[in-house]
């Protein structure tokens, strides 16, 4: 089977992580006749779509996993020369209106963390792009204790949206997730709520995994 077609089982996602295991991100571009940026500057999002052709990866931009069928999401994690995890990593859109039922269990955030493929991706800047390689992913859930601070985070953030104190949200908030501004620069925005309960205009924002938490994560699988 073509490892382009959506895998079936965690299993044969787990085959296909193994053979990604120690190669190079040139090998994998070639395989697809992409051409390679010179630095990731103006195409953040590179490494991950290029593991997603390679890996069948299905959902894009939905809110749901990317692999729809088995329930998993991906998630790559660029690594220091310490292998921590250099930056945080994104979640999904955060919604600023039309949150009236919403709840934990039928949350964006929950459903893209609920199981995850963490593949790490060497990340240092003296290595060229297309030199770095790809390390050993592993699939994951969160402990009942990191998932209770998971929502404890969404629930506390959900409330400040509600009642209109998206401004008062700040990168420090949160012990596992953080919201910040998601947006190219300052004209991008989109509609939130106000302290008045009326709708205004506000920049886009994104639910992150603060560094610490993967770093927890990644310690958790590699030390054991």
């Amino acid at each position: 089977m073509s490892k382009f077609t959506k895998p079936e089982t965690e299993d044969e996602l787990e085959t296909r992580v193994l053979e990604l295991a120690g190669q190079k991100l040139s090998h994998l571009a070639h395989q697809i006749h992409w051409p390679i940026p010179e630095n990731l500057k103006h195409d953040k999002g590179w490494i991950g779509q290029l593991l997603e052709v390679h890996l069948g990866a299905s959902a894009g931009n939905l809110s749901e996993p990317d692999f729809q069928k088995i329930g998993v999401e991906l998630k790559t994690i660029p690594l220091t020369a310490k292998h921590k995890a250099k930056e945080t990593t994104y979640v999904c859109t955060v919604p600023l209106i039309d949150n009236i039922g919403m709840t934990w269990e039928n949350s964006c955030v929950y459903s893209k963390l609920s199981r995850v493929l963490w593949l790490p991706i060497e990340a240092n800047p003296e290595i060229p792009v297309g030199e770095r390689r790809v390390g050993r992913g592993f699939i994951w859930s969160p402990s009942t204790t990191q998932m209770d601070d998971l929502r404890n985070d969404w629930e506390e953030f959900m409330e400040l949206i509600s009642l209109g104190q998206v401004e008062t949200i700040t990168a420090h908030l949160g012990e596992c997730l953080q919201i910040r501004p998601k947006a190219a620069n300052a004209s991008v925005v989109t509609t939130g709520i106000g302290q008045s309960g009326m709708r205004k205009q506000t920049l886009p924002r994104g639910f992150y995994l603060r560094t610490s938490f993967t770093n927890q994560i990644l310690q958790s699988v590699f030390d054991s």
